[in-house]
């Protein structure tokens, strides 16, 4: 437990990345889609292993200057955009409710 406290909010895998623009200007608005997934061919023995082990994240995006809808032909200043993504990855057994001694 003592060991769930000291991590809190320090995530297993984490990115980012940022930009910066004197001027930006969209002809169209994007279309803007995130989709994040691992595959990955590993040994037998560590896909057992792992079949105990479950995630959760998610990511987050900070603008300056910069609305969360663009609109076309709009020239923006001075815009400043960082983008993160998190994960957290847990084991599947720690994470399942204690046995509360009842029989249902």
């Amino acid at each position: 437990m003592a060991r769930e406290r000291d991590r809190a909010g320090k995530p297993d895998v984490e990115i980012g990345a940022a930009a910066s623009a004197k001027r930006l200007r969209f002809k169209r608005k994007p279309r803007v889609e995130v989709d994040t997934h691992a595959e990955s061919e590993i040994d037998p023995e560590l896909a057992r292993a792992m079949e105990r082990i479950e995630g959760e994240g998610g990511s987050h995006t900070e603008r300056e200057n910069l609305p969360d809808e663009v609109e076309p032909g709009v020239t923006y200043r001075d815009v400043r955009v960082r983008w993160r993504a998190a994960a957290e990855i847990k084991d599947a057994e720690a994470r399942q409710e204690p046995d509360s001694g009842e029989e249902g």
